[in-house]
């Protein structure tokens, strides 16, 4: 009944805001003025550019609207003769005076020249929002955000709308992780990509988008969605950058220059940055062990605390070259360099039935890790013409290494782990965009993706003998070729998108030190449509649809074991098939003056999925049994829900944004595992549960033009198959102020103000054939409170300053295609 009186709630909301659009005089009898604003000089289309239609020698508006992101407008005004302003801010507005307009009109290409007058006075306050809503994606501009100063990219990310991170460092997209990372279009070549995000410094970030419904063109990893995280790559003439030095408490401390140099053919780029991070963290598990009476038999508690210090080293260098006028080759060198120490302490209390103290016992556990990765790009694009008609060519061939190595110390006994990782990676990639006369285009593209990657891990004990049962060496190819084409076009206020990819993936999986071959093989077909109406210059109503994959990989298919407690151990499982994912997307997109709003209704249909179930191994340590827990291929899971977006600027000393995610999931599947006893055991874990997120940030300019900035976010209860997960809340605040002549800026920030931030879950297990359960409550905190103070100094590159000299081109390469038409 709680679902019937939920779909009748959305379909009366969706009615009424479609109601509300239809709002206004009839549009019979109009005609449309329609036209395109560029930048005198670059020629570059200009987005959010205002066009407003006066009556002659009148101020107030009749008629107006924006352009989009091609620089294009269209107004609906009725025959008569006008007045037409065009303006953009820090631009000389443009006006068209005593324009007869009697039937359809187009008034071409409008160019707006830059005020130096303004542009001193301006460019300061002139930032974009810090969230911008499309149509199709959420682009996160990173600059404009004090929190994640002097922080990483995995703080970058838990500030974007609809993501987040977890303790562990691990990304989800409206509650899912299963996702595709893509840096500068390209997926992240990383062996371990949440370590990877951790290390990368947020000042060499320049946005995010967020791709909840990607099209044909992007690779179809990725069940729930794209997140693309762009990097800075400086434009303005001469030699100009950015230096960055932090410090904070814990221990923390960095530095980072952006630095660019651009002539008339070549535009050199580089980034370097050293940083030293400190975390301090913890948790703790209680676990009550029951009979089948469900009297007490025992109970366990353990209380961890955990410190990670890590020093990186990240590089970025490239050379831009404008070959021609309309031909540009970028190719760059990326390397990062990392190496870190990990103190985890576990101390361990047993208790008997009646809760009486029993003994004590500890688990330390100290590790070396170190990491490696060197990646070649290179970029190619030939535009043919200013229409959209272009050829784009992409390589990547990377080289990552990523070795640790713990001592584990446990009276009586004592463990060595080590774990030598080697992944290297090839991608090659064209697409090709030909516009179709007015509004139509086509795309067609190739992608082929080739890694190989080798992992030894043992454990040895006090003699140091090698335990068989706890090591392996892993050996994992994974060959994907993949061609796509899609085809745009626009009929009226009706804008189409249509696209099928096809994607061959060859997996092995071998298992060396026991000769057990896995092999993966499997092609598949992935449709993609997109159907948008413009409702008006201000409103847009859209649906969609594709198909998507999540290939299993990382620590999900490597067996080896996650030995920092000797009670509560997780492996990885080899066998693992991918999960396909039918997504279906409803989004409305309404711009007021000072506010924007943007809702969807979204459906997922998964097969396959992945699940992390917990199942005893067989095994006792001091009387405990030894739970192990591990993914397997679930069955069927469905995602319904909604989000909402909103941006509203009362002021111009005040920016307010805001995201809302409600969803339901219902999972069906059961897991059959063998017991010690030779029984077979049927784990049921069908569930389903509702649960839901919010995130607020407000963005202040206080007298003596200091900002601040606050935000707070909010995950509600979620039930699991086998437990639950409980809600979490947590606030961030930032301030900050711009000195010398505003050249430099000074800015300090406190992360996790009230160090709420902490994963609290409880988890049931039962052995359906003995009886016997098991209660556990654990908490689980990754960083606790940081404070962060930063200093930022520009030379020749004036705070918020827009990109004056760029060409239109898309960057990037990797995943990227022609623009949607319309």
């Amino acid at each position: 009944m709680k679902q019937i009186n939920f779909a009748v709630l959305l379909v009366l909301f969706f009615t009424g805001f479609y109601n509300y659009a239809q709002q206004g005089p009839p549009a019979r009898n109009k005609v449309k003025v329609t036209g395109k604003v560029f930048e005198k000089v670059s020629k570059q289309p200009l987005e959010y550019a205002t066009i407003s239609i006066m009556s002659p020698n009148d101020t107030k508006v009749i008629a107006g609207g924006i352009t989009n992101p091609k620089g294009e407008f269209e107004v609906a005004v009725a025959p008569g003769t006008y007045d037409i302003k065009v303006e953009f801010i820090s631009f000389k507005s443009t006006e068209i005076k005593q324009k007869n307009i009697q039937e359809d009109t187009s008034l071409g290409v409008i160019n707006l020249s830059e005020d130096a007058a303004q542009l001193s006075e301006v460019v300061v306050r002139a930032d974009k929002s810090t969230v911008e809503i499309k149509l199709d994606k959420k682009v996160y501009n990173v600059g404009q955000d004090m929190m994640v100063k002097g922080g990483t990219v995995s703080d970058v990310l838990d500030n974007v709308p609809s993501v987040s991170v977890d303790s562990e460092g691990n990304v989800s997209l409206r509650g899912s992780d299963n996702i595709r990372i893509l840096i500068d279009g390209r997926p992240s070549n990383a062996i371990n990509v949440a370590e990877a995000l951790r290390q990368l410094p947020a000042d060499a970030i320049d946005k995010v988008e967020v791709i909840t419904n990607p099209s044909a063109r992007y690779d179809a990893e990725g069940g729930s969605g794209i997140i693309n995280i762009i990097l800075k790559k400086g434009k303005n003439q001469g030699l100009n950058g950015t230096f960055i030095a932090s410090t904070g408490i814990p221990e923390t401390y960095g530095l980072t220059a952006n630095l660019n140099y651009k002539t008339e053919k070549l535009n050199y780029f580089t980034t370097l940055g050293y940083n030293h991070r400190t975390n301090e963290g913890g948790g703790l598990t209680n676990t009550a062990y029951l009979n089948a009476d469900g009297t007490p038999k025992g109970f366990l508690d353990e209380d961890r605390d955990t410190k990670r210090e890590s020093d990186g080293f990240n590089g970025r260098a490239g050379i831009e070259w404008t070959i021609a006028p309309n031909t540009y080759w970028t190719n760059a060198i990326n390397y990062q360099n990392n190496s870190g120490n990990t103190t985890d302490l576990i101390n361990y209390n047993n208790f008997d039935a009646a809760h009486n103290f029993t003994g004590a016992s500890a688990r330390l556990n100290n590790g070396d890790t170190g990491s490696q990765n060197v990646e070649y790009t290179s970029n190619f694009i030939k535009n043919f013409n200013d229409k959209g008609h272009k050829l784009t060519a992409d390589l990547s061939i990377s080289r990552n290494t990523d070795d640790s190595d713990s001592q584990i110390t446990a009276s009586p006994s004592f463990n060595n782990t080590l774990n030598d990782q080697v992944q290297k990676q090839v991608q090659v990639q064209a697409d090709y965009v030909l516009p179709i006369g007015k509004g139509s285009q086509f795309e067609a593209g190739y992608k082929g993706s080739f890694g190989d990657l080798s992992n030894e891990y043992y454990v040895t004990d006090e003699n140091n003998v090698k335990d068989p049962n706890l090591s392996n060496t892993l050996e994992y190819k994974e060959n994907i070729n993949a061609l796509y084409t899609q085809y745009g076009f626009k009929i009226n206020k009706f804008s189409y998108l249509f696209g099928l990819r096809w994607e061959d993936t060859d997996i092995h999986v071998n298992l060396l030190d026991n000769s057990n071959f896995n092999t993966k093989k499997y092609n598949n077909l992935f449709p993609s449509a997109f159907i948008s109406y413009e409702i008006s210059d201000q409103s847009n109503f859209s649906a969609s649809y594709s198909k998507r994959l999540t290939r299993p990989r990382g620590r999900f298919m490597n067996p080896a074991v996650n030995y920092s407690s000797n009670v509560n151990i997780f492996q990885g499982n080899p066998d693992l098939d991918p999960s396909l994912t039918d997504k279906y997307d409803i989004g409305y997109i309404k711009r007021w003056d000072k506010v924007t709003f943007n809702t969807s209704a979204y459906f997922e249909d998964t097969k396959d999925v992945f699940s992390f179930v917990r199942t005893p191994n067989g095994q006792y340590v001091n009387g405990i049994p030894v739970i192990l827990s591990r993914p397997i291929n679930l069955g069927h899971e469905q995602k319904f829900g909604f989000e909402f977006t909103f941006n509203y600027t009362p002021f111009k000393w005040w920016r307010l944004n805001s995201n809302f995610n409600l969803y339901n999931v219902k999972t069906t599947g059961e897991n059959t595992y063998i017991d010690t006893n030779g029984n077979t055991v049927v784990q049921n874990l069908d569930n389903q549960a509702n649960t839901w997120s919010a995130r607020a940030n407000s963005k202040i300019t206080l007298p003596y033009k200091i900002d601040w900035q606050l935000n707070g976010t909010y995950n509600g209860e979620q039930k699991t198959a086998q437990g639950k997960n409980l809600d979490q809340f947590s606030m961030n605040t930032a301030l900050s102020k711009d000195i010398m002549k505003d050249k430099a800026t000074i800015a300090f920030n406190i992360s996790d103000i009230f160090n709420s931030r902490i994963m609290r879950s409880y988890t049931y297990l039962t052995n359906d054939v003995t009886g016997e359960s098991q209660k556990s409550y654990g908490e689980m905190q990754f960083r606790k409170r940081q404070f962060n103070l930063s200093f930022t100094y520009r030379f020749n590159k004036p705070k918020g300053e827009r990109d004056k000299n760029a060409q239109p081109r898309n960057e990037g390469g990797g995943d990227g295609g022609g623009d949607f038409p319309g």
